[in-house]
């Protein structure tokens, strides 16, 4: 299954009552990532009040992972409307940040998870996205003869190799994208290789 991600971070900044909110969004792979990403632009931002997020992983109807933060604002006045914006906007594989400098006027509970809300918006409607295309992993043992020719099958496909390694027979570990399998085992069916469908 394909779904939308992020092709590259984005940046928006709006100004509620002298408080500024700078939202960022960007692609990730995994919490520890954005946890990374999180600490440098805390590092980026040192001086600012808050630094909240939320983040998504997998696909947006099926998330294997989500998570927020609201970094000492007000509990679920930040975390949770951005993260409720991630699941709106069905991107995969993203995570969100708001840093907010706080301008001196209180905004409420309620005007609060408004900003939150209309940071994440407003970064999103600048974020550019890209299609993850759903990929299927094989291991192919194979003579050292073939192993140009199953390179220029995957190629053909826009498949990726992960991995060789030279013993007696050539080992590939490939990446084909799971709308191309037929074709490319169909193919693999044509010459004398063993191969294994991961996971």
């Amino acid at each position: 299954m394909s779904y939308p991600i992020p092709a590259a971070q984005a940046r928006a900044e709006i100004e509620i009552k002298k408080s500024r909110f700078i939202a960022y969004a960007c692609g990730i792979e995994s919490r520890e990532q954005g946890q990374q990403w999180l600490e440098s632009l805390k590092a980026q931002y040192p001086d600012a009040r808050h630094h909240c997020w939320a983040y998504l992983l997998g696909d947006p109807q099926y998330a294997v992972s989500a998570g927020m933060g609201d970094d000492g604002e007000p509990s679920g006045t930040a975390g949770k409307p951005i993260l409720n914006v991630l699941q709106h906007k069905g991107v995969g594989d993203i995570m969100l940040v708001v840093v907010r400098y706080f301008g001196g006027i209180k905004l409420g509970a309620g005007g609060l998870t408004r900003a939150y809300g209309q940071a994440a918006q407003a970064v999103m409607a600048q974020l550019l996205i890209e299609e993850r295309v759903a990929q299927k992993r094989l291991l192919i043992s194979c003579d050292f003869a073939q192993e140009q020719l199953l390179r220029h099958w995957c190629q053909q496909v826009e498949g990726g190799v992960e991995q060789v390694h030279y013993h007696q027979q050539v080992e590939m570990g490939l990446q084909i994208p799971v709308k191309h399998l037929p074709a490319f085992l169909a193919q693999l069916e044509s010459v004398s290789c063993f191969y294994q469908l991961l996971e």
